[in-house]
């Protein structure tokens, strides 16, 4: 789940259309697809299955589930409202604390999956997987402009200095040391919480540091965060579907037999293409050859956009409950 997307998307940059100029290494359309398209927006509606397509989990905190997409449509609009800078930015600074912190959560997750307790350990490990992702969003912001952007151009703040970035990485650095340190010594190896930080590390320096390419970003980028994102929801959704409670369903219909994993992709990449059809034609017009020639909307798009962008705040949302041990006691039954 964490080795294998790391490896295949640090061997695609190596043999990949990778410069260290603005303009060079951009992202060939494969890459969109396979990961925009088929992992970023797909793992996004891939909650469904352990909320919405879950009838015991939907009666556990129904005000949740049914206020949270409510919310995020009013946080969006009054954000939209304000001008488009400002919601793009608002919404890229809130996807890179996501993917921040998932990453810290899988770190926290094989913690507890070990029996791993002890308070200097568990600041040690996620001052390190912090300092992974953190390190290189800090340098990102000290070399604007870049060939790349997390949602779209301009939506982060430029003119943090040089020095900053510098202290930044001496930090990392005596962490990581700290860590590899600590790896050696720890009895018995925690080669899962080991895989996801060193991949981690690896991926976000590759794809932003070491290179200015659109195309090493967004392999480096969504592989690691969407991939094992996709496998958990599908074990979790899985075992959730078995319990008494869920026998009706909708979600045991779709997970149920050898076909089940076939169906959960195939269902999550029809909703994807849907989402990312209606956001082509109305707003971003791009790629023709894939969705078709639209129009455009004009003032509807006050509405449109905070309405499309509800699917991916609503995710995170959800993800900040739903993959707590103490928020969620169902967890460490089904996983």
């Amino acid at each position: 789940m964490f080795a294998a997307p790391a490896l295949i998307a640090l061997a695609l940059v190596a043999v990949g259309p990778v410069g260290h100029s603005a303009g060079q290494g951009a992202a060939p359309e494969w890459t969109w697809i396979a990961g925009v398209l088929g992992v970023d927006v797909a793992h996004v509606w891939s909650t469904a299955f352990v909320v919405y397509l879950d009838p015991v989990e939907l009666r556990r905190r129904r005000v949740l589930y049914v206020g949270a997409p409510v919310v995020a449509l009013a946080a969006a609009l009054a954000l939209y409202a304000c001008g488009e800078p400002v919601f793009w930015r608002a919404v890229a600074y809130l996807a890179v604390f996501h993917f921040v912190r998932q990453q810290y959560g899988w770190v926290m997750m094989y913690r507890a999956r070990g029996g791993e307790r002890d308070r200097a350990g568990r600041w040690l490990d996620g001052a390190t997987i912090y300092a992974a992702t953190v390190y290189p969003l800090i340098a990102w912001h000290a070399r604007l402009p870049r060939a790349f952007a997390w949602m779209k151009p301009g939506d982060f703040v430029a003119g943090v200095p040089a020095l900053a970035a510098r202290i930044a990485g001496w930090a990392y650095a005596a962490l990581a040391i700290a860590y590899v340190a600590r790896a050696i010594v720890q009895r018995p190896v925690r080669w899962g919480k080991h895989f996801v930080v060193a991949t981690t590390a690896a991926c976000w320096y590759v794809g932003i540091v070491a290179t200015n390419s659109d195309y090493a970003f967004t392999l480096t980028n969504v592989f690691i965060h969407g991939v094992p994102y996709l496998a958990l929801v599908y074990l979790y959704a899985r075992a959730a579907a078995r319990e008494p409670g869920a026998a009706h369903g909708l979600a045991r219909q779709l997970l149920g037999g050898r076909r089940g994993p076939l169906v959960f992709l195939a269902t999550l990449w029809a909703i994807a293409y849907a989402e990312e059809l209606i956001w082509d034609r109305a707003i971003w017009h791009d790629r023709p050859w894939l969705f078709g020639r639209g129009g455009d909307v004009g003032g509807a798009a006050a509405i449109l956009v905070p309405l499309l962008a509800v699917p991916q705040l609503t995710h995170y949302l959800l993800d900040a409950f739903l993959w707590r041990r103490r928020a969620n006691p169902r967890l460490g039954r089904l996983l």
